[in-house]
């Protein structure tokens, strides 16, 4: 097959994985003879949710998988047209097209053929001759297998950037219906490792010689919404479990998409890609705003709203906490403001210190106004209470148009 037929093929087979982003990583160009750096930046990009601009070149090393995950293209019993990399056809496009300022670094993954073990080596093989025969300081994330061995995903750990393996599925039931060859165990089990790992290759202030470094943008996973009926809570409570047992960098969330010759077992449309953004703001709040799961969803609502953001809907649940008055609060409920991100809450708690906040401030930080002042009191700003009428207006007495006539005219 043509180079470029598989190249079509590979790279749109793995669209569907949304687990891909450069943020996290300082490999420079320290020696002569290097090629590339994480730091510097192409001119074909992509966008993540998060808003980051990556350029990375995303292939999948084949699209045979023994695997028959239902709600995967590229299952065993899937009728795609199937192509197969070899190792030096992936080094060789990554520095052809880095070379050409095309890319920022490397995108690898891989169905599963004929074991984990032969998988996991190709893919590593890849890393291991971009690294040591290339000298190649781009970025590299590597998608890791379960059932590899230890000693295949510790050499993937020393030549990536950052590593993932996809939980896919929220709930071990959901994952034994439409994936059973994957075990939400194993899974769990390969992140423990790679967690305890990626610490121990941390630097040490009380250690003269650091450790080689071990996956230095760290982790991340992925998790497909709408192919199951898993509530936005369910995905929630795995994303957050992830956060605190295994400190995942990135849980990244990617809407179902119907696709061909699908299973009974698996919805007929898309869920509206609203959702998946929501999960995505939902899960901002968790990691940098303070907000626990419960805050964001529950059991009498365990799906999030989506005609408006989760901090608003959070806002709009608990009147009593606003309005907050930003000259005096802590910064703790200010982050719970609609339309005050972190940077911004930052900001203000240093304005303050100095001299009275007013619109004007919040205006030249250039925060939505619409979205902010109904919650917040300012000095020269008091939001009328939600559900309290308007006063009427006061018919003006004799006197003070009288009063009002004689400044008109110049007499006061």
């Amino acid at each position: 097959m043509e180079l470029a037929r598989k190249l079509a093929i590979l790279a749109d087979a793995a669209k569907y994985d949304a687990s891909c982003a450069s943020s996290g990583s300082e490999r420079r160009n320290s020696r002569a003879g290097g090629l590339g750096s994480t730091t510097g930046s192409g001119i074909c990009h992509s966008y993540t949710p998060d808003g980051r601009c990556v350029s990375l070149l995303k292939l999948l090393l084949t699209n045979y998988c023994t695997f028959d995950c239902l709600y995967c293209v590229n299952r065993v019993s899937s009728n795609v047209p199937r192509a197969r990399f070899t190792v030096r056809e992936v080094v060789d496009l990554t520095l052809d097209f880095y070379r050409r300022n095309y890319i920022e670094g490397l995108f690898l993954s891989s169905g599963i053929i004929r074991n984990p073990d032969y998988t996991m080596e190709q893919v590593v093989a890849v890393a291991r001759s971009l690294r040591v025969e290339h000298g190649f300081k781009g970025y590299i994330h590597l998608k890791t297998i379960p059932e590899a061995s230890p000693e295949l995903v510790e050499e993937a750990g020393r030549h990536a950037d950052r590593i993932s393996i996809n939980i896919e599925l929220p709930r071990p039931a959901d994952l034994a219906a439409l994936a059973p060859e994957k075990n939400l165990d194993r899974i769990s089990g390969l992140m423990g490792r790679v967690r305890r790992r990626i610490e121990a290759g941390r630097p040490r202030a009380t250690e003269r010689v650091a450790p080689p470094a071990f996956a230095p943008a760290g982790q991340s996973t992925q998790m497909v919404v709408g192919a199951t009926a898993a509530t936005d809570a369910d995905v929630l409570q795995r994303a957050d479990s992830l956060y605190r047992q295994h400190r995942l960098k990135r849980v990244y969330y990617s809407a179902f998409s119907p696709i061909p010759e699908a299973s009974s077992k698996l919805p007929l449309i898309a869920p509206p890609l609203v959702r998946e953004h929501r999960l995505y703001q939902a899960d901002w709040l968790l990691r940098f705003y303070g907000f626990a799961v419960d805050d964001l969803v529950d059991p009498l609502a365990p799906q999030l709203r989506l005609d408006v953001d989760p901090k608003h809907a959070w806002a709009l649940r608990h009147p009593a906490q606003f309005p907050v008055d930003v000259r005096r609060a802590p910064r703790e409920l200010l982050l719970r403001v609609p339309g005050l991100g972190v940077r911004n809450v930052d900001r203000l708690l240093a304005i303050r210190r100095w001299s009275r906040v007013t619109s004007a401030d919040l205006a030249r930080l250039r925060v939505s106004l619409p979205k902010v002042l109904p919650f917040v009191i300012l000095a020269d700003h008091r939001p009328r209470l939600v559900g309290v009428p308007a006063p009427a207006p006061v018919a003006p007495r004799a006197e003070q148009l009288e009063l009002f006539g004689a400044v008109v005219q110049g007499e006061l």
